[in-house]
């Protein structure tokens, strides 16, 4: 069941081969939450997936660059690490474009990309609690700063927010034939 349009006050829904019109202070509900408040979420998700992705992908291929820019003749790398370093970078800059791409992607349909959010949110988490580990021992305080405790809570806001913002299973949504009756005893 989809959403096709707004007309007025009602929601046009087909499902099923069939057409409902409900109104949207009543009936158009998804776990208690009313159409408005579910579309302003969504759309908040789809803005954070599509942030996020682009910001995988500059930050992907700019890693897998910087492989490539390690074995130009006369090249000074300002990252200090040896081959096997730039290598994992390069290995990593790829895994990031692919992990941008499909963020892109839950753009377009947020209820059906809600596991690409979930593992993202995983992701990030792992990437802000390695941030905080280092932060912690303090021997990567030398090469980064502060920007270990910056990255922490970037990375551990962007997940608490994509858990937050993910949008209902499209199983969730309520059939019109449902609103405002008593359940069955």
């Amino acid at each position: 069941m989809a959403v096709d349009f707004v007309r007025g006050r009602l929601a046009v829904v087909s499902h099923d081969l069939r057409e409902y019109r409900i109104p949207l202070g009543v009936g158009a509900c998804v776990g208690g939450v009313s159409y408005m408040q579910r579309m302003t979420r969504e759309r908040g998700y789809r803005a954070l997936c599509g942030v996020l992705g682009g910001l995988l992908i500059v930050t992907g291929f700019a890693m897998f660059g910087g492989f490539f820019g390690y074995h130009v003749p006369g090249s000074d790398s300002p990252i200090p690490t040896g081959p096997v370093g730039h290598y994992m970078m390069g290995f990593a800059g790829a895994a990031l474009v692919a992990w941008g791409g499909c963020l892109i992607g839950v753009v377009r349909r947020p209820r059906w990309g809600r596991s690409v959010g979930t593992a993202s949110a995983v992701g990030l988490f792992m990437a802000g609690l390695m941030r905080i580990v280092a932060w912690i021992v303090g021997d990567y305080h030398v090469m980064a700063g502060e920007a270990l405790r910056i990255e922490a809570v970037l990375f551990l806001s962007a997940a608490l927010a994509l858990i937050w913002l993910r949008p209902a299973l499209p199983d969730d949504i309520i059939e019109p034939d449902d609103v405002g009756q008593a359940p069955a005893p």
